[in-house]
């Protein structure tokens, strides 16, 4: 065949390559062998057609619709696609119904796979919940976004959630191979030389996204008028011209462990926090400021007194953005960024804090000592409320004295850390402690 009979056939009527080439069986699935590999969990329920309701986890382009597809070829069940984006109650409730009738009276499983299953609202999820339930349907849920975050907590626990990691450009490559070589669904029929360089220059830039990979591998042998033998030559510069860099996605998910990530890294990783705040601004399209923000914040949650400078640093660059805005105020940020992580660390706030919140849950209500009550008013004395000691009035400008509530008044909530200035703290109290 040559490539006009290829275009004439295949497109645009046909189908494209990358559905061509759409996997069939567990065998031609790539990657995710954590879940289908052969003898794991999942491999062995669709293989037995003994599958019961699943979630299924991971970004766009993992395979979530093709391994629901694998298993729609492979069940003897009645097998309902819905998408959530424009589903309504109605199609649920019309699904169920039939669902139902298929059972009493044929006996016959229903299978639902529904895409994009976060989509689905509050009231949706419940109409789903009483037929898995009760077996009536076999969900399978797809979803992009954390199921933590946005699928029904009942729903969830009724079925097994399988996490789906991204593809890589080997997997890529493996489909890209697949598809020169096979003459009945890919371009096997083609006299197609395609230069090593250019096939792993279209595994990488597609990031592990086959279905991009080989729409561009269909559309670089497409437009390459063949040479004087008649052979297809696929070169590095057709193959770039083929396929451009993506956008990556930014969803709400991706953007909370993108932060999740950046705070961690201030804990312990110059490198990492510096990568993780440019990566998020300049290819997520994230708001510098949500950084600042959660920067300031892990100057006291995790640096603390150990070196009291490093909000000062934080505050200064969130003034400095303000002020001469981004690109230019990259340098203020990841400056304080640098001198965040390269600060002593101590948590001695966050834990002081958790001390005082437990201690408030424990006691619910205090009462201030008498002699700490404002005494600025004529009786006070006749009251009892005497007996404050002036600190200033002793040596050091400090005197020993209670302070805190009668039931928790020997309470200890702030110890000072060993690191940084946080040291001289430490030092202090256990001199005060030393002289009571």
């Amino acid at each position: 065949m040559d490539l006009f009979t290829y275009q004439a056939e295949q497109s645009p009527a046909g189908k494209l390559l990358a559905d061509r080439m759409r996997p069939e069986t567990l065998d031609e699935y790539i990657g995710q062998e954590h879940i289908v590999g052969e003898g794991k969990l999942l491999r062995r329920a669709i293989e037995a057609d003994q599958l019961s309701s699943i979630i299924l986890y991971g970004p766009p382009g993992c395979g979530k619709t093709t391994l629901a597809h694998i298993i729609s070829k492979q069940t003897k069940a009645e097998f309902v696609q819905l998408n959530a984006v424009d589903a309504s109650v109605k199609d649920v409730r019309h699904v169920i119904d039939q669902a139902k009738m298929n059972r009493s009276m044929y006996g016959r499983k229903t299978i639902l796979f529904l895409d994009e299953v976060h989509r689905f609202n509050t009231s949706r999820q419940d109409a789903l919940l009483p037929a898995v339930e009760k077996g009536d349907i076999i969900l399978i849920g797809a979803t992009t976004e954390n199921p933590f975050h946005y699928v029904n907590g009942a729903l969830l626990s009724r079925s097994t959630l399988f996490q789906l990691y991204p593809l890589n450009y080997e997997h890529a490559l493996i489909a890209l191979r697949r598809a020169l070589a096979d003459e009945q669904k890919g371009l096997g029929m083609l006299p197609i030389q395609c230069d090593e360089e250019a096939l792993m220059h279209i595994a990488r830039t597609a990031n592990g996204d086959i279905r991009r990979a080989l729409t561009a591998l269909e559309l670089a042998a497409m437009t390459t008028p063949p040479r004087s033998d008649g052979t297809i030559h696929i070169t590095l510069g057709i193959a770039e011209e083929s396929i451009r860099r993506p956008l990556v996605r930014a969803d709400e998910s991706t953007q909370y462990d993108v932060l999740s990530a950046f705070h961690k890294s201030v804990r312990g990783s110059s490198d990492a926090a510096l990568f993780w705040f440019i990566y998020a601004v300049e290819k997520l399209g994230m708001d510098p400021m949500v950084f600042i923000r959660r920067l300031i914040v892990a100057c006291s949650e995790d640096i603390g007194l150990a070196n009291p400078q490093a909000m000062v640093q934080a505050v200064s660059a969130m003034e400095a953005y303000h002020r001469i805005g981004w690109p230019e105020a990259k340098y203020n940020i990841a400056q304080a960024i640098l001198f965040a992580v390269e600060s002593p660390k101590s948590n001695s706030i966050t834990k002081a804090l958790s001390k005082i919140s437990e201690t408030i849950e424990r006691i619910r209500s205090a009462e201030v000592p008498l002699h700490l009550r404002d005494a600025h008013y004529k009786g006070a004395e006749q009251l009892g409320h005497v007996g404050y000691k002036y600190p200033h009035d002793y040596p050091g400008h400090y005197v020993e004295q209670q302070y805190l509530p009668d039931p928790i008044k020997h309470e200890v909530f702030y110890e000072a850390g060993e690191l940084g200035s946080e040291a001289k703290i430490r030092l202090n109290q256990q001199n005060r402690r030393r002289s009571r």
